[in-house]
């Protein structure tokens, strides 16, 4: 019995597992710069992998931006407290032995530690810096979701497994576009027979001649 041993197994060892989780998530975040060329990702921000892969690594996705999203007003606080000089500068000679320094020190440390965390879960510093500058401050003001699954009805060739999507939600949403409804407030057109019901009014000397004949 496998009491309290979440997750699936996907046919590899406790180790190959989590080195398997760490690559795909990597992979989707490294997709948000590829560059173009051979090798580069069709669509920036999207993998194709196994469903069963998908769903399992999609928690490992959501946890690593919720930690560089709630650290977003650290770096704001730190900000305020860094030079604008270049590093090893004179001008940063002085912010460094200044209080500010001390100030931007506290203010970063929080980011540190939690780079320092995504990178123990990822294991790719290329992919801990892209989610901290760029997908992070994207879904500042959305609390969870940030990525999904689409089955693909296509299966793999081959073992004929069953495919999935995992990209992340906002760049690649579908736009619903609502159908204009028809109007049934237009004039009805007139049939024939009316139409020809219809008795052309003469001139006001032609019924005044009638009048006098029947008189």
């Amino acid at each position: 019995m496998r009491h309290r041993r979440r997750g699936r197994k996907l046919g590899r060892n406790p180790n190959h597992q989590r080195a398997l989780l760490r690559n795909l998530a990597s992979a989707l975040i490294l997709t948000e710069r590829q560059a173009e060329g051979e090798g580069a990702a069709k669509v920036k921000g999207r993998i194709v992998t196994t469903l069963q892969k998908a769903k399992e690594v999609r928690p490992l996705v959501e946890k690593c931006v919720t930690i560089a999203r709630n650290v977003l007003p650290d770096v704001r606080a730190a900000g305020e407290f860094s030079p604008e000089a270049e590093r090893h500068s004179e001008q940063w000679k002085t912010w460094r032995n200044s209080d500010r320094w001390q100030q931007w020190n506290r203010a970063i440390a929080p980011v540190v530690a939690a780079r320092r965390r995504v990178l123990v879960l990822l294991g790719d510093k290329k992919a801990v810096k892209i989610l901290f500058d760029e997908i992070a401050p994207r879904f500042e003001d959305r609390p969870g979701g940030y990525t999904r699954v689409l089955h693909l009805a296509k299966p793999r060739l081959g073992d004929a497994g069953a495919r999935a999507i995992l990209e992340f939600v906002g760049k690649n949403d579908r736009v619903r576009r609502e159908a204009a409804k028809p109007s049934f407030e237009a004039e009805e057109p007139q049939s024939p027979a009316s139409e020809g019901s219809e008795v052309p009014s003469l001139p006001a000397e032609a019924s005044s001649e009638s009048n006098e004949t029947s008189s």
